[in-house]
């Protein structure tokens, strides 16, 4: 009688540890963070209209984007910023389709719009360097050609620069088309679509809104970003050594130059939902690989010490250190029914940590349907989505691994901007798995 009751009182303490890490990382962080966006929220400061509107220039490189440009443009011309006062250069780095045609269409149908199209060396960041040198506006604003503009989206970021003189950059809130998900085919895919919508709303209008508040974003959005541009020209530009070259940005002006880089929440830029789980699986390790790079280039020595001193050390800590043991834990419940801990206890403590994971999805959904109030399709579209937080916490989970393997890769590969594709990856491991079982065999005859 007293052996099981010592050990119930081991397997207690294992599901409390076991618990320990999700509860103070992510829920606690989580529900203070809601308590602030909340107050926040009704302290918000109107913004006032300054007395003559900038010049400024919208910078959209091109590489390949026959399919989306025209209407990247034509959100450009539907903006209520007014036409008169916009450069846009169109910067396109070796397209091989006839992306120069809708450039040529677009001319002919939205004749009011000062565009340029100038041809770079290959490369985003290549393209964008390029084009800045061709700006002319007091704000520089970058944005993806495969996407489209909000049409208060460039205004609301002009009012944010020139109501406050000590912002250097921004970036805009990211939304995946919600036009393009209810298109979608297949209800896996259109599945992994709203989640990746409700991935976004919260990490632009809740987590990266906090991160602004102490000018700790790490990085900045490199589909849609803006800057001032004396604040631009003081940096080496575009770094063309990283694939994580907007998050290289965002250092040297924060880090480097000591400048403030914030969030416009109320700017928001349409990109195109990601088609699949594949397509998932290179992005997330492309950003993964990118973080690692501008990380190692700007942090000092990672010691524990300075995690709550220093943001960049705490936010390397939390998003890999706390990476392997959540990985860890998954294989280590196989382990720990061979040391007889009760399957009944183990399988509570997963759906304990889920439904917690779930409620902190709840809070982020009640802060992002406050921040979209000036929006009302896009706060309704998001409203009717509201069950999205039940499978959000597995499709965290997916990401996490996707970024384990991210890491490992970073380790082992070159950094290019497409990494092994998850087909291929998938193949190379039943490859590995096959010759190690092969090799098993041998040895045991």
């Amino acid at each position: 009688m007293a052996y099981w009751f010592r050990l119930t009182i081991l397997q207690i303490g294992f599901w409390l540890t076991w618990s320990l890490i999700p509860i103070v990382v992510e829920i606690i962080p989580a529900v203070f963070s809601a308590g602030i966006l909340l107050f926040k929220q009704f302290r918000k400061k109107r913004l006032e209209m300054p007395a003559k509107m900038p010049l400024i220039t919208v910078i959209v490189p091109v590489y390949n984007s026959e399919d989306t440009l025209f209407n990247c443009i034509r959100s450009i011309e539907n903006s209520t910023y007014p036409s008169d006062l916009i450069q846009i250069i169109l910067a396109d780095n070796q397209s091989t389709d006839n992306s120069f045609q809708a450039f040529a269409h677009a001319q002919n149908v939205f004749t009011d719009l000062h565009m340029q199209l100038i041809h770079t060396d290959q490369g985003k960041a290549k393209a964008l360097n390029s084009a800045i040198y061709e700006s002319i506006g007091t704000y520089i604003i970058n944005i993806d050609s495969d996407g489209i503009l909000e049409k208060h989206a460039l205004m609301n970021m002009v009012l944010r620069f020139e109501n406050d003189y000590d912002v250097s950059a921004l970036t805009g809130t990211i939304l995946p088309q919600k036009k393009l998900i209810k298109q979608t085919r297949g209800f896996w895919r259109r599945l992994l679509q709203r989640n990746e919508y409700f991935e976004y709303a919260q990490a632009f209008l809740s987590g990266r809104t906090i991160e602004s508040e102490n000018n700790q974003l790490f990085t900045m959005s490199g589909a849609f970003s803006a800057f001032r541009k004396e604040a631009l020209m003081s940096t080496f530009l575009y770094s063309t050594t990283t694939i994580g070259e907007d998050t290289d940005m965002t250092f040297q002006l924060r880090e480097r130059l000591k400048r403030k880089v914030v969030i416009c929440s109320d700017a928001i830029f349409y990109i195109e939902p990601i088609p699949s789980l594949g397509q998932l699986y290179t992005q997330r390790q492309r950003w993964q690989r990118g973080e690692i790079e501008v990380t190692q280039a700007y942090s000092t020595r990672i010691e524990i010490k300075h995690f709550f001193n220093n943001f960049l050390i705490r936010r390397m800590i939390l998003d890999h250190t706390f990476l392997f043991p959540r990985m860890i834990w998954l294989f280590a419940s196989l382990v720990l029914l061979l040391f007889n801990y009760s399957p009944v206890l183990l399988g509570m403590s997963y759906v304990v940590i889920y439904l917690l994971y779930v409620m902190m999805e709840i809070m982020n959904f009640v802060c992002v349907q406050l921040l979209l109030g000036d929006f009302p399709d896009e706060r309704h579209f998001y409203s009717s989505q509201w069950w999205v937080a039940l499978t959000m916490p597995a499709y965290n989970f997916i990401c996490a691994w996707i970024r384990f393997v991210g890491i490992i890769n970073s380790m082992t590969e070159l950094s290019h901007w497409n990494s092994t594709k998850f087909d291929a990856e998938t193949r190379d491991i039943r490859t590995v798995i096959r010759d190690d079982i092969y090799r098993f065999k041998s040895k045991r005859r």
